[in-house]
């Protein structure tokens, strides 16, 4: 049995109990509060086709669907941390680097501007898809932009430089929509932009759960060549890692599980750079455990601050990356200043 396995064998079902734990506080407390026998209740009488109370309608179609928005929005975030920390082999890298999170704020201000100018009669999926659309436009120019110095041991760099520039273009363009936009619309952008899980519904938790399985299991079998690869791309090439073929894989991966979340729920912070790299100071940095650990840490902390976001000016709510901020920046920083942020 390897170190690593030894090491995270103790720590997943720790992890799993606190996530049931939070997972059920979560569907249990907020404006209202349910009581756990009006949960069993309301699943026993769904499942039945029975009467429902007023509670029992709340915790099926907004408590429920949202606590499992934020279980599988936070796996995502912290996957996909984990993934570009390994791939940039730099553990103080996020998510949206390569421009995703930048390009779906733009596409959702620009929905909100323009469906509010041109009076667009618009469905429920029309957001998502905006949001969707620009996170793909955002990180499709930093590949079309970097391709032609892709090459070499400067590869990893041009792409993380050229996710900085689209970043700022697309962040003005942000800028730009909420300056000219009324003040509603302003309003929604500027609420967007600091993440809401407040219109979680099933279809979306179904979306993005798909998405989201998917992008991990597949990141999980990229696990053992990122693990090479974190030792430098002409090691991982000496032992058979096609690095091209690997980095375009998994920052594809990266981007489809981002951008579906984050059409959804909106641009959360630090969950991505958080998770990924507390556990690898605590438990190593091997990725076939790490990624798991990862995808369960990231939706304890994400069901953790929704809980938060939804207590703290209780019975009004906070915009989830105001928590997560709140929570991440001071972490983040003693962490850096311990001087633990390596592999």
């Amino acid at each position: 049995m390897s170190l690593a396995k030894q090491q995270y064998g103790g720590v997943y079902p720790l992890l799993l109990i606190v996530l049931a734990t939070s997972f059920v506080m979560s569907v249990c407390f907020g404006a209202v509060d349910i009581a756990p026998a009006e949960i069993v209740s309301g699943l026993r009488k769904y499942s039945t086709s029975g009467d429902l109370s007023l509670n029992e309608r709340i915790m099926l179609h907004i408590r429920l669907p949202r606590a499992i928005m934020c279980v599988i929005a936070g796996a995502s975030l912290a996957v996909g941390g984990t993934l570009m920390q390994a791939l940039f082999r730099n553990p103080i890298v996020e998510p949206g680097l390569i421009g995703t999170s930048s390009g779906a704020a733009f596409g959702a201000a620009l929905y909100f501007v323009l469906g509010a100018l041109w009076k667009l009669d618009t469905g429920p999926w029309s957001l998502p898809v905006a949001a969707s659309a620009g996170a793909f436009l955002a990180t499709g120019l930093v590949f079309v932009l970097s391709k032609s110095r892709q090459q070499g041991n400067g590869s990893i760099i041009t792409l993380l430089l050229m996710g900085i520039a689209i970043n700022a273009v697309f962040l003005s363009g942000v800028g730009f929509l909420s300056y000219i936009a009324r003040d509603p619309q302003a309003r929604s952008i500027t609420f967007w932009n600091l993440g809401t899980l407040s219109g979680s519904s099933w279809p979306s938790v179904l979306v993005t759960s798909i998405s989201s399985v998917l992008c991990i299991v597949i990141a999980l079998l990229y696990s053992r060549q990122l693990n090479a690869l974190m030792m430098g791309e002409e090691e991982a090439l000496l032992i058979g890692v096609n690095v091209k073929r690997l980095k375009r894989n998994v920052l594809l991966v990266n981007v489809i599980m981002i951008a579906s979340v984050t059409a959804f729920i909106g641009v959360i912070s630090f969950v991505g750079l958080l998770v990924p790299h507390l556990l690898r100071i605590w438990k190593g940095s091997d990725n076939r455990y790490l990624l798991i650990g990862s995808a369960i840490a990231g939706g304890i902390l994400l069901s953790a601050a929704d809980l938060a976001a939804r207590l703290i000016l209780k019975p009004s709510e906070l915009p989830i990356g105001i928590v997560t901020s709140l929570v991440g920046v001071p972490a983040f920083i003693f962490l850096l200043r311990k001087n633990k942020y390596f592999f």
